[in-house]
């Protein structure tokens, strides 16, 4: 028998594309379009038709994350959702190769002649940023600033040329790709001064129309906790009044957020209570809900949050009391007129 020397190519580059790897966000039936949404879904949904990326900034509980999927549901795209990591590298987004694929051919056709040929080939797979510029998906990138700003170099030429860079794909000839015209990005963020997040790259800003987002107003959260739960309007206003009282606790306080407000609401829904002082129910949810050390008000190494809570309650049923007695003293003089 005769043998024919074994021939082995170059390895090539074979390139996998997950296919799935979207959501398609729906309008909630829960969610709230207040003019103060509305106001802002309207402006991010503008700077998006135009065009540029937009970016959501602000605390935690501000609702960043819920009105980035409300104003991705508005563009009827599929969605590509990125969760900032501080382990995340610039792979994590474009692709990476996963490692080698191997196949072996052997030819005896010819009883007499024996061909081996040995193919090897390096497997690319590509990412959610690549798959969603290719794609023409919106991309939601919550809390992008807990990836480190070297990770994120790759959106500087998508947001800007249009074009995604991807170096190990050179030499099959897709070392570049050019960005699907309906590819747009939403991006959400914590400021800079909390723990786990990175200071941003000034070129990434730069290519970002930011809208600042603070705490809901009024009617919105009182909107909000209704929707989430079922409570009646009286409970939900209950609520938000203690909670805005407790923002005005300690220093640069923040807390507690809407999160605190709905899960109030929903327990209270759940076990038929009301906000109301003489309910059991109510006096162990906003005591266990609103007790952490929010605003970190402290007197001799000792949290003064409990007392601070009760303080809160006391004064938002001493007002409502007023208000109440106010009403029916009006009332009164109505007919007596």
């Amino acid at each position: 028998m005769t043998t024919a020397n074994a021939t082995e190519r170059m390895p090539d580059l074979v390139r996998i594309q997950p296919e799935g790897d979207h959501v398609m966000p729906e309008p909630s039936k829960e969610f709230v379009a207040t003019p103060h949404i509305h106001d802002l879904a309207e402006r991010a949904l503008a700077y998006l038709d135009a065009g540029y990326a937009v970016h959501f900034a602000g605390p935690a509980g501000t609702g960043k994350t819920t009105l980035a999927f409300h104003v991705a549901a508005r563009r009827e795209r599929p969605v590509t959702l990125i969760h900032g990591d501080d382990e995340f590298s610039s792979s994590d987004l474009i692709g990476k190769d996963t490692g080698y694929r191997k196949s072996k051919l052997v030819d005896n056709y010819i009883h007499s002649v024996l061909k081996t040929e040995e193919n090897m080939s390096t497997l690319w797979m590509d990412n959610r940023l690549t798959m969603a510029c290719q794609q023409g998906h919106t991309l939601i990138y919550d809390e992008f600033n807990r990836s480190r700003p070297e990770a994120n170099n790759s959106l500087l030429s998508v947001l800007e040329e249009r074009i995604l860079n991807l170096p190990s794909l050179r030499r099959s000839g897709e070392g570049y790709i050019e960005v699907h015209p309906e590819f747009r990005a939403i991006f959400t963020s914590n400021p800079e001064e909390y723990a786990g997040v990175h200071k941003t790259q000034d070129a990434l800003m730069d290519r970002l129309i930011t809208i600042p987002m603070g705490n809901m107003d009024y009617e919105t959260e009182v909107r909000v906790a209704m929707g989430k739960s079922g409570v009646a309007r009286e409970d939900a206003e209950v609520i938000v009044d203690i909670v805005r009282e407790l923002r005005g606790v300690g220093v640069n306080n923040r807390r507690p957020t809407i999160r605190a407000i709905i899960a109030m609401a929903k327990i209270l829904a759940r076990r038929n209570a009301h906000a109301r002082p003489d309910d059991p129910v109510f006096q162990w949810v906003y005591r266990d809900v609103l007790r952490p050390d929010t605003a970190k008000v402290t007197h001799d190494g000792q949290s003064l949050m409990l007392d601070k809570v009760e303080e809160a309650v006391a004064k938002v049923f001493a007002g409502a009391s007023k208000r109440s007695k106010t009403r029916t003293a009006a009332k009164g003089a109505m007919r007596r007129d």
